[in-house]
């Protein structure tokens, strides 16, 4: 087992894998960007937990170079500064190691039908590299979140 692949739930004896019955990977994506607007805003932070079928987890994080300033009131949010940026790969450079990471996967992350999955298609778009999510299923953890947690007045 190499650095970037651990035991999936290491420290909880009540949880396991086969709980999710997974038949494929699944890669849960964190994206933090230069804004919101998946048009004009790009990437500048990838990080893809990656849950094997065989219990094991693999993580890749990546810095990127967005070829565009961060703006201060972003940079803020996340603490990711042009500074940290300018000297890594852009994403045309990371996209096709990306794609390859989570080509077996299906996908799922916080609000990743409304804005992760979006950002990291047009990304893809970008660099001209074909990236279809057609066969995959896509699981939004925020979803089941506001299934679990209901926000009206019966749970308030």
């Amino acid at each position: 087992m190499t650095d970037n692949q651990l035991p999936l739930f290491q420290d909880t004896d009540n949880l396991s894998v086969d709980k999710l019955n997974l038949k494929k990977p699944l890669s849960f994506i964190d994206l933090e960007t230069t804004g919101i607007n998946v048009v004009t805003d790009r990437i500048i932070e990838i990080c893809i937990l990656k849950v094997n079928t065989d219990n094991t987890t693999q993580i890749k994080t990546e810095r990127i170079n967005p070829q565009m300033p961060i703006p201060p009131e972003t940079s803020a949010i996340h603490k990711i500064y042009d500074k940290d940026v300018k000297d890594k790969p852009t994403f045309a450079e990371l996209g096709q190691e990306l794609k390859d990471f989570i080509s077996d996967s299906d996908l799922s992350g916080y609000n990743i039908i409304k804005f992760d999955l979006p950002m990291l298609v047009e990304e893809f778009y970008r660099a001209d590299i074909d990236f279809n999510v057609s066969s995959r299923r896509i699981i939004d953890v925020q979803n089941i979140f506001h299934k679990m947690e209901q926000r009206n007045l019966v749970a308030a």
